[in-house]
């Protein structure tokens, strides 16, 4: 592996940019009307406080109505 884990970890994943789960995602989730499941209401939430198109398959996300979101089908 040329240049070590840390250079091939650069290239794998240089072009994504984290979303942090800060404390207003946290409530944004706590408050959204939807399922009990914890990471479905991290990923609304955070698609809704960084006004971000949620890409998914998932029924649920796709008809919650306070974000964007893209049929992934």
């Amino acid at each position: 592996m040329s240049g070590g884990i840390e250079a091939w970890l650069e290239r794998a994943t240089g072009f994504i940019k984290e979303a942090p789960l800060t404390h207003e995602i946290s409530l944004v989730a706590a408050k959204l009307q939807m399922h009990r499941d914890p990471a479905d209401r991290f990923i609304a939430a955070t698609a809704q406080v960084l006004d971000l198109t949620l890409v998914t398959a998932d029924e649920k996300l796709l008809g919650l109505g306070v974000i964007r979101s893209l049929a992934n089908r």
